[in-house]
């Protein structure tokens, strides 16, 4: 199992920015394609981004553009960095981890507010 550890949620002003980061823990043979769900009141739970080992991304179109998805292989660790931010974006995100044989690790959640 990998253990996943959030940071960086917070709250800001519609405009602002906020970079979340997730720290991943345990085998590396388990650590593979990375990334970022998130989950607003009311709604279900969406992806908004994934990146595999080999750097292939996939945004959520409703972010292209203002959010940026990067990897750390060595450090295990993935950033969502998320640029004019929008009051629709005000979620709990949730990094995870799907490893290579589909097992699928969640972290906590870290919330994400964005005022008008």
């Amino acid at each position: 199992q990998v253990q996943l550890k959030e940071s960086g949620g917070g709250w800001v002003q519609a405009g602002g920015s906020l970079r979340l980061s997730c720290a991943a823990s345990g085998s590396r043979l388990d650590i593979n394609d990375m990334g970022w769900y998130r989950q607003a009141p009311g709604l279900q739970r969406e992806l908004v981004a994934s990146i595999t080992r080999s750097g292939i991304i996939y945004l959520i179109d409703s972010v292209k553009g203002r959010f940026t998805l990067s990897r750390d292989n060595a450090e295990n660790t993935v950033y969502l960095q998320m640029n004019s931010l929008k009051p629709e974006d005000t979620a709990v995100y949730y990094c995870y981890n799907q490893g290579a044989y589909g097992s699928l690790d969640m972290g906590r959640g870290t919330q994400v507010t964005v005022s008008s």
